[in-house]
């Protein structure tokens, strides 16, 4: 769902990276080891000795790859500061245990709970929720600065006007007509910090998303979309609060070849279906 005059300008385009992986293959035996003519005592001696050290040296090489590995993960989860080297790995830190207006609170003022702040604020801010003017309300003051609260109820007020709700099949409470279904997801699928200081900070959330109308002869299918939300925050009142966000297309994969469902599956799914506390 886009969000009006809240896109910002389309950036360039950022590669994809990826964990190298080197694999080793042992060459194959010379020859067969218990084959040919009888030799000496010595030389079955040193014979021996080779194949053994070659299975020595082979187990040690999988079990220092192995405890690499490992190693790794643990670093990331220990430095906030080089999440350069696993950055889609969680950190193990468990998820606020707070919400305030069924909004999680209290994240913790480091780098990752900043990034925990994004993920469940880009959530809130792309939802069915935001559209219902008695909700919205209740989610700026959550989740923006409180200097920030009147000029971003006036802006997402002028975005979400009636003649919107009615172009998106909802009336002006943000309801959507009896039998029908007004779908509106977020999910994060990583968050990235492109600075930061004790202070302020900029958080990157990749999404993806399903929106529109589940209803029969729907003009406005549910359909996916793939975004990236950058939000700038502080810290105030003791937690991390938005002082502004922009929000633009992608990066999006190819779609699938998944079957559609039905209008019916889709509204089934949203009413059964909870959502997440997200933390890095």
């Amino acid at each position: 769902m886009s969000l009006g005059d809240e896109h910002g300008a389309r950036g360039e385009d950022g590669g994809y990276g990826g964990t190298g992986q080197t694999r080793t293959r042992l060459p194959d035996s010379a020859g067969d080891v218990y084959g040919g003519a009888r030799r000496g005592g010595r030389s079955s001696s040193r014979s021996l000795v080779t194949v053994v050290g070659v299975v020595v040296l082979l187990i040690a090489a999988i079990a220092f790859a192995n405890r690499g590995g490992d190693d790794s993960g643990s670093g990331a989860a220990a430095d906030g500061d080089k999440a350069e080297s696993a950055p889609t790995a969680a950190s193990g830190n468990q998820p606020v245990k707070t919400k305030a207006g069924g909004i999680p609170s209290g994240f913790a003022h480091d780098r990752q709970g900043a990034e925990s702040a994004a993920a469940n604020y880009a959530v809130v801010l792309v939802s069915a929720d935001i559209l219902k003017p008695a909700r919205r309300g209740e989610i700026v003051q959550q989740v923006f600065a409180a200097d920030k609260v009147s000029e971003l109820e006036n802006r997402l007020d002028k975005t979400y006007d009636k003649a919107f709700l009615e172009k998106i099949g909802l009336d002006e409470n943000g309801t959507a007509p009896t039998g029908s279904t007004y779908v509106s997801r977020t999910m994060p699928v990583g968050t990235k910090v492109t600075s930061y200081s004790d202070s302020t900070t900029t958080v990157q959330v990749w999404c993806a998303g399903v929106f529109g109308m589940a209803a029969e002869n729907s003009t406005d299918p549910v359909t996916s979309d793939w975004f990236t939300m950058t939000l700038q925050m502080r810290w105030a009142d003791d937690d991390w609060k938005i002082d502004t966000f922009t929000q633009k297309d992608g990066p999006a994969p190819v779609n699938g070849d998944n079957k559609v469902s039905t209008s019916e599956e889709i509204s089934k799914a949203v009413e059964e279906y909870g959502g997440f506390t997200y933390a890095r």
